[in-house]
């Protein structure tokens, strides 16, 4: 990846349905050679492109990030979580939780609810810290592509 594809991929963050027409003068290319970068991208699995909800205009109005402790394998509770509704995703890791899960839900009770009757139960958690998101502002994924 050179300068040019990370300023693709930067304005493709901001707005993920822009016109070629708009994306190669802004990255310094014409529409085609936008368009013919991208597809490079694409088609290497460098990158991909998707579509993103926001869970707060999906209707959920209470976020969390839970940090879990494990005893065992933490991927059997990372494979349960991620048969879940109200997880967005799951990811494992090497620091003093062993997995991480992104959840939403209708509303403060509900999270409650999924914490104490659905996470806390699942064979190995030991435990769960729950790290609430306050707001209804949309959250959007950015990644520093440089």
């Amino acid at each position: 990846m050179d300068d040019i594809d990370r300023a693709i991929l930067r304005e493709l963050q901001t707005d993920g349905r822009i016109p070629y027409a708009d994306l190669g003068p802004k990255v310094g290319l014409s529409p085609s050679a936008a368009r013919q970068r991208l597809q490079r991208l694409v088609d290497g699995k460098v990158v991909q492109v998707v579509g993103v909800t926001d869970p707060m205009a999906m209707g959920g109005q209470a976020m969390a990030l839970l940090g879990l402790r494990v005893d065992g394998d933490p991927r059997a509770v990372a494979d349960t979580l991620s048969a879940r509704d109200e997880v967005v995703y799951a990811v494992l890791t090497a620091g003093p939780y062993a997995l991480f899960a992104e959840v939403v839900c209708p509303g403060p009770p509900e999270l409650l609810d999924f914490v104490n009757d659905v996470v806390r139960p699942i064979e190995g958690v030991a435990g769960v810290d729950t790290f609430p998101y306050f707001g209804i502002h949309t959250h959007r994924f950015l990644w520093d592509v440089g």
